[in-house]
C-alpha cells in the first residue's frame, strides 16, 4: 500500500462513531480512512415466497441515519460512500480506483454477513473485522460462548449473579485522518451510488414510532438524534411504567422505542445501558428500569446464540431434529392472505396493514403475527421472518431470526414453541377495538 492510499472503512449495522470499536481501531492507524456503506438488501429469499425487497419504510430510515453519518464524517474530512449493488465487486472498483488494500468493519455473526466477509478476503483485501454490537466483552462472560446456556432465563441468572461488567462506551476519536475523494474519481463510483429519494417519505400519523428529520422534530436519525431522544426518554415517567405499558399497541410512549436507532448501530447498547444507569442512580431503580434491562439482555441473548451456533439457526429446523411439511401451494397463498392482511383475522389483518403502511409493529403484535402465521396457517417461519426483514425499520438480523425460531419452537425456548390464541390476546390488549379499527382502512 502506497503512503497515500486510504484504508476503506465499510459501516454495516454500526452507523455512528462514538462507541464503535471498530472505527476506533481504524482511525489510531493514523491512515487515510475513506468510507463505505451499502443500501440494505435482503441477505436470503427463496423461490418459494418470492423475490422481496426491503421496504419503503426500512430505506428512508436507514437513508435518514446515513445522511446524519455522512455529516459528522463530513466533520472530519472523510468521504462517506454511499454504494447499491454486489458488496465484493464494487468494493473491488473502490479500492482499485483510490489504490486501496484494507478494509476494516464490524464483524456479524450471521451466515449471509460471514460469506460476504470471507468473499472479501478471497478477493485479495486484508480484512480486519470486530465484534461490537454487544453489551458485553466476550472474555468477561461466566461461560464460553460455545457452553451459552440453553435457554434465556439460564443466561440472564449466570450474567446477573456473576455481575457480568458492561464496558463505558467509548468517545468517538477527535483526530481522524481524512481522505477526499477527487471528482474525476467519486464520477467512477456513480453506477453504484445509493441515491435516497428526493423527500422524505411521509410517516403515517398512526404509526407507534413517528420520526422526523428536521431539526425541530422530536424523534430524529442518528446518533445526535438517539442521544436526545434517550435524554427525553429518561426526563420523563416512561421508564418507571414501562413494565406495565410494554404490551401496548398504539402510540409511542408505551414501549422504550430504542430498536429502530439499535437496529442500524446509529447507537450502541452501551450507550443505552450507560443512560440507564444514570437513570437508576438519579431516580432509584425500579420495576420499569429492570424490565428495560431484562429486553437488553434478550437481544445480547441472541448475538452470542449467533455465535454459537451460526447457520444452523438459518435452517428449516432450526436446532431441532425434526422438520414439519410444508405444502407448496398452501403456503403461497396463504403468504399473499397473511402478508396483505386479509386472512379474515381482524387483529392479525390490521397488525399485518400497520407493519406493511408503517413499517414499524409493537413486540406483542409481532409475537401474535408470527405464531398465527405458523401454526394457524401453517406457513413456513422462514417466509415469515423474510417478511419482517423487508418490511420492519428496525430489522435487526439476531432480533428478527432468535425471535422467529423462539416463536416457531425450533430455538431455545424449553416449550417448544408459542401458539398465541389470537382470540384472548385480543380481549386482553385491544378489548376496545381501538387498534383494529385504527388500523382497519387507510386514513
Amino acid at each position: 500500500m502506497t503512503p497515500s492510499a486510504p484504508l476503506v472503512y465499510w459501516f454495516r449495522s454500526d452507523l455512528r462513531l462514538r462507541d464503535n470499536p471498530a472505527w476506533v481501531q481504524a482511525c489510531a492507524l493514523n491512515q487515510p480512512l475513506l468510507a463505505a456503506v451499502f443500501e440494505p438488501h435482503m441477505a436470503s429469499t427463496e423461490q418459494r415466497w418470492g423475490s422481496l425487497r426491503p421496504g419503503p419504510h426500512r430505506l428512508a430510515w436507514w437513508h435518514a441515519n446515513v445522511r446524519a453519518l455522512q455529516l459528522e464524517l463530513a466533520r472530519h474530512g472523510v468521504t462517506l460512500l454511499v454504494l447499491r449493488g454486489n458488496v465484493v465487486e464494487v468494493l473491488q472498483t473502490v479500492a482499485n480506483k483510490v489504490g486501496a488494500t484494507a478494509i476494516h468493519c464490524e464483524e456479524i455473526a450471521a451466515p449471509y454477513e460471514r460469506a460476504e466477509v470471507q468473499a472479501l478476503r478471497n478477493a485479495g483485501f486484508q480484512l480486519h473485522t470486530q465484534w461490537s454490537s454487544t453489551l458485553f466483552v466476550e472474555q468477561e462472560l461466566p461461560f464460553a460462548v460455545d457452553e451459552l446456556p440453553a435457554v434465556f432465563s439460564q443466561f440472564r441468572n449466570l450474567v446477573e449473579r456473576a455481575h457480568t461488567p458492561v464496558p463505558t462506551p467509548l468517545e468517538a476519536p477527535q483526530r481522524v485522518c481524512g481522505f477526499s475523494v477527487p471528482s474525476e474519481i467519486a464520477a467512477a463510483f456513480a453506477p453504484w451510488a445509493a441515491i435516497p429519494p428526493a423527500e422524505q417519505l411521509s410517516v403515517d400519523i398512526r404509526s407507534a414510532f413517528v420520526w422526523g428529520e428536521d431539526t425541530g422534530s422530536a424523534v430524529r436519525a442518528g446518533n445526535e438524534g438517539a442521544l436526545a431522544y434517550l435524554d427525553a426518554y429518561f426526563s420523563s415517567n416512561r421508564a418507571a411504567q414501562y413494565k406495565a405499558t410494554r404490551n401496548g399497541l398504539i402510540g409511542m410512549a408505551y414501549s422504550s422505542k430504542w430498536s429502530p436507532w439499535l437496529a442500524v448501530g446509529s447507537v450502541s447498547a452501551r450507550e443505552i445501558f450507560d443512560a440507564l444507569r444514570t437513570y437508576e442512580q438519579r431516580q432509584g431503580a425500579n420495576d420499569g428500569s429492570y424490565w428495560l434491562w431484562f429486553e437488553l439482555l434478550w437481544r445480547e441473548y441472541f448475538r452470542w446464540l449467533h455465535k454459537q451456533y451460526g447457520e444452523a439457526l438459518y435452517r428449516g429446523r432450526g436446532l431441532s431434529e425434526a422438520t414439519r411439511p410444508v405444502v407448496a401451494i398452501k403456503h403461497q397463498r396463504a403468504f399473499a392472505h397473511w402478508t396483505q392482511g386479509r386472512t379474515g383475522c381482524e387483529l392479525v389483518d390490521a397488525g399485518m396493514r400497520e407493519l406493511a403502511e408503517s413499517g414499524y409493529s409493537s413486540n406483542r403484535m409481532r409475537q401474535i403475527l408470527a405464531s398465527y402465521w405458523i401454526y394457524d396457517l401453517g406457513g413456513d417461519w422462514r417466509a415469515g421472518a423474510a417478511w419482517f426483514e423487508a418490511n420492519l425499520l428496525d430489522y435487526d438480523v439476531y432480533s428478527n431470526q432468535g425471535n422467529w425460531l423462539y416463536i416457531a419452537g425450533l430455538g431455545t425456548d424449553p416449550r417448544g414453541g408459542r401458539k398465541f390464541n389470537v382470540a384472548k390476546q385480543a380481549a386482553d390488549h385491544d378489548a376496545d377495538g381501538q387498534y383494529r379499527n385504527l388500523w382497519s382502512a387507510s386514513p
